[in-house]
């Protein structure tokens, strides 16, 4: 028997409110590829089950959006029991070729990319490398890699607050926890760092890197989003209005899952007029990328993406999110109008 909490696997009646919000049921239409199907694929292996691929799919097509939980009448917690049965099956050696792909990645390069080179490569001048600041910029390993334009801009406007990097950052573990494996690793590397500066907050611009500093790192430092900050501080920014349309993406992990929904939203309309998607909000589609879909399951990925963006409201001129893997996903679907950061509008709103 996997050692699982029978107690929030049993939380869930059975009533099916989760099938009429899950983007993946929507999409696969099987009873396995709805939360209360997962529930039951998990208290069958928890009973003894042997898991087939058929069972990893099941417990592996879950983008941990969050939706269900936030819908169920019981209370019950289907993005956890899903992440502490895919972690059961790890530890028995049952997993992915994807999970085996970031665990692999994770562990040689520190991060799940598969990158080798110098995580700060972006960096024009190490000696902005403090030792000691009040605040810590997270760049995450999409800001990194993949975003390294938009990662140095950020960390320009970011210096002028007493903000420094951590000199040997690594994945801060949202992959590997969110699939199951083990991020301890990764998370007391950073942490040492961030504890040596000083610091008392940590800021960054990904929504996986934010819930998992946030809520994972157990540790007493505050966490703030880059939005967060920035809306904060729009006073000592010299921005002007633009006069163009925009609409917004809720990350899952920053806006339904954290409950950071103002502070975008109040940098976007001190630039321009803001059209909400056709889901907002706490009730935001997913973007399909999360929990290791967009690696697992990359069809299904895209197919989430694209239903995403069919809530794009006419007349806009872009679609703003904050989160880079939200952006990636997106922008894989095909938009009819381009993917742009939060702080690409700032920026915009600067020239």
């Amino acid at each position: 028997m996997l050692n699982l909490d029978l107690r929030s696997i049993l939380k869930c009646v059975r009533c099916g409110t989760c099938r009429s919000i899950c983007p993946v049921f929507e999409q696969v239409g099987w009873e396995s590829a709805s939360p209360r199907g997962r529930m039951l694929v998990a208290h069958g292996v928890s009973q003894g089950l042997e898991p087939d691929q058929d069972v990893l799919n099941s417990l592996n097509t879950c983008t941990t959006c969050g939706m269900c939980e936030q819908m169920c009448p019981s209370g019950a917690s289907p993005v956890q029991v899903v992440q502490e049965a895919r972690h059961q099956l790890v530890l028995k050696g049952q997993m992915t070729d994807a999970q085996t792909a970031l665990r692999d990645a994770a562990a040689l390069g520190g991060n799940t990319l598969g990158e080798t080179q110098y995580r700060h490569a972006w960096l024009e001048n190490d000696n902005d490398i403090k030792a000691h600041a009040s605040y810590v910029f997270f760049v995450g390993c999409l800001g990194a890699y993949r975003y390294p334009d938009l990662t140095r801009r950020t960390f320009d406007l970011l210096k002028k607050f007493d903000v420094t990097l951590i000199p040997e950052e690594v994945c801060c573990g949202s992959p590997l926890m969110r699939t199951g494996l083990d991020p301890d690793a990764l998370v007391s590397k950073n942490l040492e760092q961030i504890q040596r500066t000083g610091a008392h907050t940590v800021i960054t611009g990904c929504a996986g890197c934010y819930t998992t500093l946030k809520n994972d790192y157990h540790s007493n430092l505050k966490v703030m989003h880059v939005s967060e900050f920035l809306a904060e501080n729009l006073q000592e920014l010299d921005i002007s209005h633009l006069d163009i349309k925009v609409t917004y993406h809720d990350p899952c992990h920053l806006g339904r899952c954290n409950g950071i929904f103002d502070a975008p939203r109040k940098i976007i309309t001190s630039i321009c007029e803001l059209n909400e998607m056709g889901s907002h909000h706490a009730q935001s589609r997913c973007c399909g990328a999360g929990g290791g879909v967009l690696k697992g399951y990359p069809d299904l990925s895209m197919a989430l993406s694209k239903k995403r963006l069919e809530e794009i409201p006419e007349g806009v001129d872009y679609l703003v999110t904050s989160c880079p893997l939200c952006r990636t996903n997106l922008q894989r679907g095909g938009p009819k109008v381009e993917v742009i950061d939060i702080l690409d509008l700032l920026e915009m709103a600067m020239e």
